[in-house]
């Protein structure tokens, strides 16, 4: 598992039984243990970690109230492991290794230090808790995280008319897939995005209030400020993660099959990614660039009625087909009036398509709206905000059929929800109540409710689309940012971080929520939900860590 030390141990025997944290009630646990400090002799919320030598599989449990932890059978098998904590402030003491038996039940006890480098532990989230200013100014940094994390601009050392003439002209030029072990430069500039003077205001404050949050004058002057160690029901739970062949895999977005496998959408390369979750087996199909020298990546992956996968291929300009029974593509390039330099294909909606033979698409270079007849292979465009109000800037993130395959999308930008009527064309815009929430990425339920995540207005939004009515859940943890949001079949909603690190989980018909802390920094994206398992599983794509990572609740 990236990113984490691992270390090697001396194990012994526990004087007291340990609870068996499995699943299913028989199932006993083969690795157990207990996790403390010098200071303080039990610590629940501890994150502790096994990898299997040799295998690219690592399996995270977290202690509880008496810092007791338990690794079932089914997940641990006989082999050697090493072990890795996570709990902000806190570094494993000593080296880790421990050898499973298979035939008696392992037992350990692990003692944790203070880390002599809290900075380097810092989730975004905490970055952000931590640093002076105003939440405006705060809020502008939820723009740097999807490329990279809050902790590389506060170590370093430029000043303000470093970052307003290099840093930001230069951030400006990458493409919004870039990663710094992988960046890519723009083409073309987006056509509703501020322009020339306009952006040099933008540059300024950011560059100014960059300047005071760094180390360009000397030492932080600010305190850091860490979120609480999971406690209760988010310590019970089992996260899988599967680490991908290549640090430059961005598993931007995660899906379940019918068949159990996983797929997912490389957010950097032309490929489309299949992973084996029984064996960890990685197989990838590549695509072919239907505009070389542009940028590569796909981002939104969705399924139709049939299983068949639909990939939106950002700067390629194209939508496409993959159907998995013969392991073969289909490629639909905008056509020539529409696939100029800006232009970028993120998302593509077929989930309704049997309905009339259309699929939707956005397109992010001006704001706009496709869609594809499946019969005759033309490619309508709606450009909702063309004639639009001067100097008001819009992004059309994401595109979400409801059951009569009318297409609903979210202003990124804006505060609104839009709907264009799949037979008439009529276009309608919705007001989120929250002023200036940046709806992102969203689902579409059973009973055609828009379910979507409220990136700046940390709240997770439903959108009843029959009766035109709101409602909003404001999420505990300030600066949770949540991207995207499905709903289970127990009326649960679930939404991912990129800034916490955290998986919230929202039970709708009574307001409770869990936050589940991650095994380690992660860049959330889309979230998955498999409803066919009991209880449900969540599934994530580590976007920015080359890895998938399972989510099993035990409750």
């Amino acid at each position: 598992m990236r990113g984490l030390l691992h270390f090697a141990f001396v194990g012994f025997a526990l004087a007291m039984p340990l609870p068996c944290l499995a699943a299913g009630p028989a199932e006993q646990p083969a690795l157990t243990g207990v996790v403390g400090t010098a200071d303080q002799a039990t610590m629940e919320g501890v994150l502790v970690s096994a990898r299997k030598t040799g295998t690219n599989i690592t399996v995270t449990v977290v202690s509880d109230k008496d810092g007791r932890f338990s690794f079932p059978a089914s997940k641990i098998r006989p082999g050697e492991y090493s072990i890795a904590i996570r709990a902000v402030g806190y570094e494993l003491d000593g080296p880790t290794d421990i050898e499973v038996s298979g035939e008696s039940q392992s037992a350990i006890k692990l003692s944790l230090r203070k880390t002599e480098d809290l900075a380097a532990q810092l989730s975004n989230g905490e970055w952000l808790a931590s640093i002076p200013g105003t939440d405006a100014q705060k809020g502008q940094l939820l723009n740097c995280v999807g490329c990279h994390t809050l902790e590389r601009i506060a170590r370093s050392k430029y000043t303000s008319d470093d970052f307003l003439t290099q840093i930001m002209p230069r951030m400006q030029g990458y493409v919004n897939q870039s990663m710094p072990s992988h960046p890519q430069l723009r083409r073309a500039e987006r056509l509703m995005e501020e322009r020339d003077d306009q952006r040099v205001q933008v540059y300024r404050a950011a560059a100014d209030f960059l300047s005071t949050i760094n180390q360009s004058t000397g030492s932080w002057s600010y305190a850091f400020k860490t979120m609480a160690r999971p406690s209760g029901r988010a310590t019970r739970v089992i996260y899988t993660e599967y680490d991908l062949p290549r640090e430059t895999i961005s598993p931007h977005d995660v899906i379940v099959d019918s068949d159990g496998m996983v797929w997912f959408s490389s957010f950097g390369e032309q490929n489309l990614g299949r992973l084996d979750p029984q064996n960890g087996k990685v197989t990838e199909f590549p695509l072919p660039e239907h505009k070389p020298g542009f940028p590569t990546g796909g981002l939104g992956l969705r399924s139709d009625r049939d299983g068949n996968l639909w990939l939106g291929n950002m700067y390629q300009a194209t939508l496409v087909k993959f159907d998995r029974r013969t392991e073969t593509f289909r490629f639909w390039p905008l056509p020539p009036d529409q696939n100029i330099d800006a232009a970028q294909v993120n998302m593509v909606s077929a989930q309704s398509s049997h309905v009339d033979g259309k699929v939707w698409a956005q397109n992010n270079g001006f704001a706009g709206i496709h869609r594809l007849d499946l019969v005759t292979g033309a490619i309508e465009t709606w450009r909702p905000f063309k004639d639009g109000a001067r100097g008001v800037f819009h992004n059309i993130y994401d595109v979400i059929p409801d059951s009569m395959n009318n297409v609903y999308f979210t202003d990124f930008r804006q505060r609104h929800i839009g709907r264009i009527d799949a037979k008439t064309g009529e276009l309608k815009l919705f007001e989120v109540p929250t002023p200036a929430s940046a709806p992102r990425r969203g689902s579409m339920d059973a009973s055609d409710r828009l379910w979507f995540g409220e990136y700046r207005g940390n709240r997770i939004g439903m959108f009843d689309t029959r009766a035109e009515q709101f409602k909003e859940w404001s999420l505990k943890t300030p600066w949770s940012a949540p991207y995207d949001v499905v709903l289970d079949r127990n009326e649960e909603a679930w939404t991912g971080s990129m800034v916490t690190d955290q998986v919230t989980r929202l039970d709708t018909r009574t307001g409770e929520m869990i936050d589940y802390l991650l095994p380690r920094k992660t860049n959330i994206r889309r979230v998955f939900v498999d409803n066919s398992t009991t209880p449900v599983t969540f599934w994530v794509g580590s976007n920015h860590g080359a890895s998938i990572i399972k989510l099993e609740p035990l409750e």
